[in-house]
């Protein structure tokens, strides 16, 4: 079936009557987190809203006042994914979100123009597609894509764009010997009746079932970003289109503004300017690393030369990392002291090491990591974590202190 949303890509709004409604369950995925929802499967007799399917995602919108949260191809019908349950025979208006379809428009029929002349101009003919939220990409079946391949293709996907390429969508009945001269990867095998072909004007004529523009010149630009390695002997091209363009380039403009005051220079300046900031920021670290090995070599000699020999000894710095901890205990090297070594913001998070007698780092190796909030484990004489709660520090003194005075046992 071809419906209404593939009939005209440029409806907004639509009626139509339910043919079915059933209690349903989606599973989603929302910020990296599983989620089941429950809901209704609405079918109805014709749709404006698209269903997911050749590589684009489904529209959202509106049944009446009802959101629509996904929309699926099973067979020869629309799913509609709604939290409001509705009548058989109900007549229901639909509306679908314009400025996401109109996005996946874009994206779309700006993959097939890119896709055809990847094809024909550069023998890079594209496996799959991905529509993402953000950018899109398209697998290439080469290996050899190089960067003045890419602007030559760049270049010439604007130049259609500029001569305002018609694009026409026709249908034709399934077995046309005329969809033979149509490229496609093949039609789903639960496809039913009739196969569309979308068409740009002395470019490409691609069997498809997604939205798309009814002109070139509505996709504005295509913009490529970057190639890179995809699965076994093929690439990924990423590109933007349209609208996404211009979001990404204000995006970069904003950027830009916020570092030329950050820097004080001209946009010009700004690499070279961030370069040697980098390089900076790299003597300073160097420094700081070798001032903090001389001062855990000094902190081990104050130790080591204090008479009587103390049961324990803690230390924290905040400026250093784990290579001071380690550097003190290769330095000290003597199990009998107890240690308590910390790192990082003095009320925030960093790590932790306590070191010294088997017996004493298990009875307070867990107890301490608890004080500071962490996460850690031990084996032998080192207990080791990261920790977010280093204002507890001094609790962590005490605890130890009352080991000791309680003989070792009853902490």
């Amino acid at each position: 079936m071809v419906f209404a949303c593939q009939a005209d890509s440029f409806l907004r709004e639509f009626s139509s009557k339910v043919v079915s409604c059933a209690e349903a369950k989606l599973d989603l995925v929302k910020d990296g987190k599983k989620q089941t929802i429950d809901g209704f499967e609405v079918v109805l007799e014709d749709t404006i809203l698209f269903p997911e399917g050749g590589g684009q995602p489904s529209d959202t919108g509106y049944l009446n006042e009802t959101p629509v949260i996904q929309v699926n191809r099973r067979g020869a019908e629309a799913v509609h994914f709604v939290q409001s349950k509705f009548s058989v025979g109900e007549t229901v208006k639909q509306k679908v979100d314009w400025e996401r379809r109109f996005d996946h428009m874009q994206q779309h029929s700006g993959q097939h123009l890119l896709s055809a002349v990847g094809e024909t101009e550069f023998n890079c003919p594209t496996t799959s597609w991905w529509l993402g939220e953000e950018t899109s990409y398209v697998e290439l079946a080469t290996t050899s894509l190089t960067e003045s391949i890419v602007d030559k293709w760049e270049a010439i996907v604007n130049e259609k764009i500029r001569l305002a390429l018609p694009v026409t969508v026709k249908v034709y009945s399934k077995g046309d010997p005329w969809l033979d001269e149509a490229h496609t990867r093949g039609l789903p095998k639960d496809h039913e009746g009739d196969v569309r072909v979308i068409s740009i004007e002395g470019v490409d004529n691609n069997m498809c079932c997604g939205t798309h523009v009814s002109n070139l010149s509505q996709l504005q630009a295509i913009k490529f970003l970057y190639f890179e390695k995809g699965k076994k002997n093929k690439t990924n091209l990423h590109f933007l289109v349209g609208g996404r363009v211009l979001k990404y380039l204000s995006s970069c403009l904003e950027r830009e503004r916020k570092l030329t005051e950050l820097l004080q220079s001209n946009p010009n300046d700004h690499v070279s300017l961030v370069e040697k900031l980098q390089k900076s920021v790299k003597n300073a670290n160097k420094n700081l690393v070798n001032a903090l090995k001389e001062i855990a070599a000094y902190e081990v000699e104050k130790l080591k030369s204090q008479e009587p020999k103390p049961k324990f000894f803690c230390l924290h710095r905040s400026e250093a990392e784990m290579d001071f901890i380690n550097m003190f205990l290769k330095l000290f090297a003597d199990e009998s002291v107890l240690l308590l070594l910390t790192v990082g913001e003095p009320k925030g998070s960093g790590h932790m090491v306590l070191h010294g007698e088997q017996t004493a780092v298990s009875a307070l190796g867990q107890q301490i990591c608890k004080l500071l909030d962490g996460k850690g484990a031990g084996k032998g004489t080192r207990f080791q974590a990261k920790v977010n709660n280093l204002k507890n520090i001094r609790a962590a003194e005490r605890l130890i202190k009352e080991y000791f005075q309680t003989g070792q046992n009853e902490v």
